[in-house]
């Protein structure tokens, strides 16, 4: 992935972890926890946390993981991905809160039922973690597998909206 420029980030310590929120002009661009996979080098980002994406952003992600906010209400910028993985991720941005679904469910969702893979593939790469809510897909048999930020962050997310 490639993150356009001028993008900046701040840092913001959540409850499951330390986190990076990145933004462009145009929206939220990316929002990891710090060491995940698939986490681009931020290093040479310049910091600014009175960005107005990046106050509005965090201002929900605490609402989220106080209890009291099921839907997020933010610009993205998807730019970076392919148009494949923009499709994949708006796909995400349709589970509702509290509710999961699995790769294939998502795959024929998007109209490409045999692409099971490459939408995994896409799902794992989404750089708006959370509010993109790729922790919501399950796989086969409602497994908990695939999240970039790790299994047990998957699995907590999942507890906060009542899915497990």
């Amino acid at each position: 992935m490639k993150f356009p420029s001028p993008i900046v980030k701040a840092l913001w310590q959540g409850p499951l972890g330390a986190m990076v929120v990145a933004v462009t002009d145009n929206g939220v661009a990316g929002v990891w926890f710090e060491g995940q996979k698939h986490m681009p080098d931020h290093s040479r980002w310049r910091e600014d946390a009175a960005h107005p994406h990046i106050v509005r952003a965090i201002a929900q992600l605490r609402e989220y993981f106080d209890g009291r906010r099921s839907a997020f209400d933010l610009p993205l910028d998807l730019a970076t991905g392919t148009p494949f993985q923009q499709s994949v991720w708006r796909a995400l941005l349709a589970i509702p809160h509290g509710a999961t679904t699995n790769y294939g469910a998502l795959s024929r969702g998007i109209g490409v039922p045999s692409a099971v893979r490459a939408v995994g593939a896409a799902v794992g790469r989404n750089p708006v973690s959370i509010v993109v809510p790729c922790h919501r897909v399950l796989g086969t048999g409602g497994a908990l597998t695939g999240y970039a930020g790790g299994l047990e962050r998957k699995s907590a997310l999942l507890k906060l909206e009542g899915a497990l």
